[in-house]
């Protein structure tokens, strides 16, 4: 018996959407199994786009690692604050794909970073030169992530309203986003007395400041540790790698209305 060319066309495209919907469905869930982010992040890390200095930095820096603690995944909205000459904006836009988004801030324009950005490798990362007090791009709302790498300490030493630049930050997350940072440690208790001089940071400071804003300490890491390093050397004057610290914050979900 034959079929309709209608009703056979009918059944085709039915079968390849359904193909196409359980495509989807697998790979929306294999972005939430940790081996499959894995494989993601070392694919990002991988990448040819990414440069020489950025695989020579990568020893020293464990991307792999921090794109673990920072938990990035597919179609993120993210923020990168101090971005620097970009190590961290593009690994994160590498991540995020096509769906996700990351702006990376500056005070100044850099144009190690403009260089980056405007290499058309990435639509989804985008340079912007903002103060500290006010670091948020109007376009950047509801945001996902957002990640302060090795310059909390930079800030502090700045004519920066840190307080106000936190309540920026915190007002920019959606709840249940994180704000990741990163820093050079210094001794406990010496609060921000070494942040020009060594370029440290007390991890307690940070902790503090961010509580105030707001946010909630979720999660700590070890991964950028070195309990050899006597933390009385600027990180650029040391042989050996300095002991840092890795802080995740969370934004809490608003409580309901009684």
């Amino acid at each position: 018996m034959s079929i309709p060319t209608s009703c056979f066309m009918t059944r085709v495209f039915s079968m390849a959407l359904t193909i196409l919907g359980l495509t989807w469905a697998i790979n929306c869930h294999a972005a939430t199994k940790p081996e499959d982010l894995q494989a993601l992040y070392k694919q990002a890390i991988a990448s040819p786009i990414r440069t020489d200095d950025d695989r020579a930095a990568d020893a020293k820096r464990k991307p792999l690692e921090f794109l673990e603690f920072a938990d990035v995944r597919p179609g993120m909205r993210a923020l990168d604050v101090v971005a620097g000459g970009g190590y961290t904006a593009q690994l994160l836009a590498l991540v995020v794909g096509k769906n996700g988004m990351v702006w990376a801030q500056s005070a100044e324009s850099s144009k190690v970073l403009m260089k980056r950005v405007s290499s058309g490798h990435q639509d989804n990362l985008k340079a912007v030169a903002l103060p500290f007090e006010n670091p948020v791009p109007e376009a950047a709302t509801n945001l996902d992530l957002i990640t302060i790498i090795m310059n909390y300490h930079d800030i502090a030493y700045m004519p920066v309203d840190r307080a106000k630049m936190n309540a920026r930050l915190f007002a920019a997350l959606k709840p249940g986003g994180h704000l990741v940072v990163l820093d050079h440690s210094a001794k406990a208790g010496s609060g921000i007395a070494d942040i020009k001089t060594l370029h440290r940071i007390d991890e307690k400071v940070v902790i503090d400041e961010m509580q105030q804003a707001g946010f909630k300490l979720e999660k700590e890491s070890d991964f950028l540790r070195n309990p050899g390093d006597p933390r009385d050397q600027a990180f650029f004057n040391t042989t050996i790698q300095t002991d840092k610290f890795a802080l995740r914050f969370v934004k809490p979900a608003a409580l309901p209305k009684s």
